[in-house]
């Protein structure tokens, strides 16, 4: 008998050490998603970004979705989250700094969100377009990391604040507006570029900002501005390095709006005093303070007791923001999700291929898709309402429609894609516990899902031309499939009478937003995708699960669409 043992290849055509010397051959386990194209392989993105008229941003667009699909790039994203900010109120000889410190994938996710201009570029470069394809490039980022997006967005919000006084914006938009990252930890003199807070919560209001008694003091009007000192406590105060921050507080005339620098102009620290960082379930890289205000400069924004008012083209703007990101946590969700079950075999064929889980992957891919085809909707609108009263009616209800529908559907959304990848989803160094655990987040900040219905039902009692531009907007798709015109139908109807509006608000919410989703998928996804969401979303006028689809439809054809290479 011989004694030469058998090749590996003969008894263990897959790899394993006949002799026990290896446990373990690493088989039927998909490469992980990386050095991929975030626009070039996103069919909906390209095709929406034409539509609504930002084609000529496509080749810059298609660059940095390069860029942002690498694995150096999505990496930082990991990198930001794995090793969160840190706070030292004063340093080691005991004077107080209030300084935040954070991982240098931060700093770095920070600059290229600047240098593409996702906190400026609408306002430096207006022309057609400009917010599709700043919606388009933070949709990008967004999916890289979510918490970084906070200072941007609200250095993008604020510019058209600082624009109503002539002062502040000659000199400070110059600087906010400049597509460069300065993190350094001095004064606004010395500073390239700079980034703008918000700081308006209080222990007491929350949401009802009317409610703050934060206290400001006149001392005078400088080179400025009319000067204030602040006293009070902000509850919430995200992004504590911005070199300033829109706040609220109670002036003798009421509730007013004003900048308050880190830095007094003469370089002394300005008393915005850090207690602590808060700990948030997800966001993790994006550090969120509770700070104390004791007597800090500041500089009026608009006319005392006019705070609201002069914030509100801000909180708009970001509610906005809030929409892109949650479609883009969706749609790195199911990119996931997709990536893992064309390559995953299980039962004798690859999971996207099973019947039960192409449904499921469609589902999820239709809900990203209409939220974001939605969402470049309402951009268009932003991009047109300056010279189309209708097109701001539509941004005016749109938006909080967007921000409330868009936003609530992300949570489940991450959490169905996760299992998708069944255990493997679930571990910490994949990224869709990050996206779950970012999901709620955009859906609280910046009015919770009570705030955008009332605010819509706000915008319809003071302005019915809101209502008109929603049914105008939604009457352009009529006839593209007889579930979304039976829709319509009925919302007409129960919106002759608004006096019970508020009891149904949610419900009358709901049917309001996959209306909107519904008009842009019909002028923008092709058919099998349009049936498939009127059907599964407007048919039922219930809770829909992901992956209970109807019978008859072609997800095969959603699924190849969607997918990410």
């Amino acid at each position: 008998m011989s004694t030469t043992a058998p090749s590996n290849s003969e008894v263990n055509p897959v790899g394993f050490d006949p002799y026990g010397a290896s446990t373990h051959a690493v088989f039927n386990q998909p490469t992980e998603l990386t050095n991929y194209n975030l626009f070039a392989g996103d069919a909906a993105l390209r095709e929406g970004v034409a539509r609504e008229g930002a084609d000529w941003a496509s080749n810059g667009l298609a660059a940095l979705g390069e860029r942002l699909g690498s694995a150096e790039v999505l990496e930082l994203g990991a990198l930001a989250n794995r090793y969160g900010p840190e706070l030292d109120t004063h340093d080691r000889y005991g004077h107080r700094i209030d300084l935040v410190r954070y991982h240098p994938a931060y700093h770095e996710l920070m600059r290229l969100a600047v240098e593409e201009g996702l906190h400026a570029s609408p306002w430096t470069d207006p022309q057609p377009g400009a917010h599709v394809a700043r919606a388009a490039r933070y949709y990008m980022q967004a999916q890289v990391e979510a918490g970084h997006g906070c200072p941007i967005t609200m250095t993008f919000a604020a510019t058209p604040c600082l624009a109503k006084e002539p002062e502040l914006a000659r000199q400070w938009l110059p600087k906010v507006l400049a597509r460069i990252y300065d993190p350094h930890n001095v004064p606004v003199a010395a500073k390239a570029g700079l980034t703008i807070g918000m700081a308006m919560t209080e222990k007491q209001g929350g949401s009802d900002v009317r409610a703050n008694t934060t206290r400001a003091h006149p001392i005078g009007r400088d080179a400025t501005g009319d000067a204030y000192e602040l006293l009070g406590h902000k509850f919430f105060v995200s992004a504590p390095m911005c070199d300033a921050f829109l706040t609220l507080a109670q002036a003798p005339g009421g509730l007013t709006c004003f900048l308050a620098p880190r830095w007094r102009p003469d370089g002394a620290k300005n008393p915005i005093q850090i207690v602590r960082l808060k700990r948030k379930m997800g966001n993790v890289a994006n550090a969120s303070s509770e700070t104390e205000w004791r007597g800090a400069l500041a500089w009026r924004v608009g006319p005392e007791g006019r705070g609201v008012a002069t914030i509100l083209e801000m909180v708009a703007a970001t509610r906005f923001d809030c929409m892109i990101g949650s479609s883009a946590g969706m749609r790195m969700a199911s990119a996931q999700a997709l990536d893992h079950c064309r390559q995953r075999k299980a039962f004798g064929a690859t999971l996207i291929n099973q019947p039960i889980m192409t449904g499921v992957l469609a589902d999820l891919a239709l809900e990203a898709e209409a939220s974001l085809l939605l969402t470049l909707r309402i951009a268009r609108a932003l991009d047109a309402r300056a010279a189309n009263p209708s097109e701001e009616a539509l941004a005016r209800i749109g938006a909080p429609l967007g921000k409330y529908w868009i936003c609530k559907r992300a949570p489940a959304h991450a959490y169905e894609a996760m299992e998708c990848l069944g255990g493997s989803g679930v571990m910490e160094d994949c990224p869709l516990p990050r996206l779950y655990r970012d999901a709620p987040i955009n859906a609280i900040w910046e009015g919770s899902g009570n705030i955008q219905c009332l605010d819509v039902l706000r915008a319809i009692s003071r302005a019915p031309e809101t209502l008109e531009a929603y049914f105008a907007e939604v009457e352009t798709a009529r006839g593209g499939h007889k579930a979304f015109d039976a829709h319509v139908a009925a919302l007409k109807d129960d919106l002759n009478d608004l006096a019970d509006f508020e009891p149904r608000a949610r419900e009358l919410c709901d049917r309001l937003a996959l209306g909107l989703q519904a008009s842009a998928m019909i002028k923008g996804a092709p058919g099998a995708n349009v049936d498939a969401f009127c059907r599964s979303r407007l048919e039922t006028r219930g809770a829909h699960n992901y992956g209970a689809l109807p019978t008859g439809l072609d997800l095969a054809a959603i699924v190849k669409r969607a997918a990410p290479r």
